[in-house]
């Protein structure tokens, strides 16, 4: 299945960008003295006396053209893999990845020195990966080229020339560009969705729990008008299936919102189906 919400916004990916747009037009209109940067952007010779920056830096930009880009890759990407992963998860994936960005930058400093960093590459850069991941084929469309490209081969290309670039900065050819904190996006990326599928392949090994299997999937049997049984039975039977029922709604639909709709096992699709076409069936009297 493919991207259902490309180049549309979602919860998170507007709140983003608004937030984006924002702080960089505090930052170039109020805020213009070099200590707001220094202030909030990640110096890796800095990191433990500032420690906010890990998480600060990466809604700061160094000019329009470097925001406008981050914020097209997140308008391109960003919609499809939270419609994916759920907004409370797209969230974290997003902070994660910004972190991975600052990580790795600290951790090879000493192999690629770098001075200030702003930006959000790094986590977008792991949106990217993720929609890759999720689509690899994909087809988007990349100006001026005549023909779209299948978005594994986009990524790769990127992340290609990333690690081309940050090896030519390490031998004193670079271009001002924080590389490594684009290539942490892309690790910590890649160890979330591995991650993620790691964990999805236990829970399959454990099997599906009783609820998918047992819990209204299909109809409870009935009980005839002169079967005998007494009344109270019937309305103890009936509370202990809506409670069940109750159970397993929360359950699927907290999974949507953590993981996405392609999440869902068969028979939790079949479960919700069932439970909407009872829904819209007025009961008999």
């Amino acid at each position: 299945m493919g991207p259902q919400r490309m180049y549309s916004l979602t919860l998170w990916v507007r709140r983003l960008l608004v937030a984006n747009l924002l702080v960089f037009l505090i930052q170039k209109t109020l805020l213009i003295t070099p200590a707001f940067p220094a202030a909030f952007g990640f110096d890796p010779m800095k990191a433990w006396q500032q420690p906010w920056t890990f998480l600060t830096y990466m809604f700061l930009h160094g000019n329009i053209l470097h925001l406008l880009f981050n914020m097209l890759t997140l308008y391109v990407f960003g919609p499809s893999v939270e419609d994916r992963m759920g907004s409370r998860m797209f969230l974290l994936f997003y902070l994660v990845c910004g972190l991975g960005g600052a990580a790795l930058s600290f951790l090879l400093t000493q192999w690629a020195p770098v001075g200030t960093i702003v930006g959000a590459s790094g986590a977008v850069m792991g949106v990217a990966v993720a929609f890759a991941w999720y689509w690899p084929n994909y087809p988007v469309f990349v100006f001026p080229l005549p023909d779209p490209i299948p978005a594994k081969w986009l990524i790769t290309f990127l992340v290609g020339l990333d690690l081309a670039l940050a090896w030519a900065a390490a031998g004193g050819l670079g271009d001002g560009v924080a590389h490594l904190a684009h290539l942490g996006g892309v690790g910590a990326a890649l160890l979330y969705l591995k991650a993620q599928d790691w964990r999805s392949t236990q829970r399959e090994r454990r099997g599906p729990p009783l609820a998918e299997s047992s819990v209204l999937v299909s109809q409870p049997p009935r009980v005839s008008r002169g079967s005998g049984v007494p009344p109270s039975v019937k309305q103890t039977k009936r509370s202990g299936s809506d409670a069940r029922a109750a159970a397993e709604i929360d359950r699927v639909l907290d999974k949507i919102n953590a993981t996405g709709m392609d999440s869902l096992t068969p028979a939790e699709r079949k479960f919700l189906t069932e439970i909407s076409r009872r829904k819209r069936t007025p009961p008999k009297g």
